[in-house]
């Protein structure tokens, strides 16, 4: 329902800042100003991706959670589709977007309204599987030696040298 809204209100919004703010500077100035926008805001979302995609890599490279630059990112991209999409108020919202003040307080507004469930598939590297209903049994892998071959020479494997 949210969407269809959206949808719709939004060009009749757009429609109607394009009338007023024609109406006030005229034609050219009002086409020149969307433009304008357009390139300043591709200039600021190029700028604020790289800063993203920096912490992105920092909070990788420490293994921390790296939510909040995903999430930074994101905005960011939205952003950036908002500022080309000809039209005042969506330049409006873009620019908005990309100060980072503003995307903290929607990233607070969002994960307050956000419940995160856990999901797992399989074990985790190094980890042997077990069957939920037989603790007691961990699965594993064996390789038969040949009793025959001649004894192994030097570290037995399961030390470290």
């Amino acid at each position: 329902m949210w969407i269809f809204l959206a949808f719709l209100l939004v060009p009749l919004i757009e429609i109607a800042l394009f009338i007023q703010v024609g109406g006030l500077i005229g034609l050219w100035p009002t086409l020149g100003l969307v433009l304008l926008t357009a390139v300043v805001g591709t200039a600021l979302v190029r700028s604020q991706g790289a800063q993203a995609m920096a912490e992105l890599r920092r909070a990788m490279a420490e293994l921390g959670d790296p939510t909040a630059p995903l999430a930074h990112g994101a905005m960011i991209l939205l952003a950036g589709a908002l500022l080309l999409t000809p039209g005042f108020f969506t330049d409006t919202v873009g620019i908005a977007l990309l100060i980072p003040r503003v995307r903290a307080a929607v990233l607070r507004h969002l994960a307050a309204r956000v419940q995160v469930a856990r999901f797992e598939m399989g074990p985790g590297p190094g980890q042997p599987r077990r069957d939920p209903h037989r603790p007691d049994i961990i699965d594993g892998e064996f390789h038969e030696l040949d009793e025959n071959a001649p004894p192994r020479r030097g570290p037995s494997g399961w030390t470290r040298h």
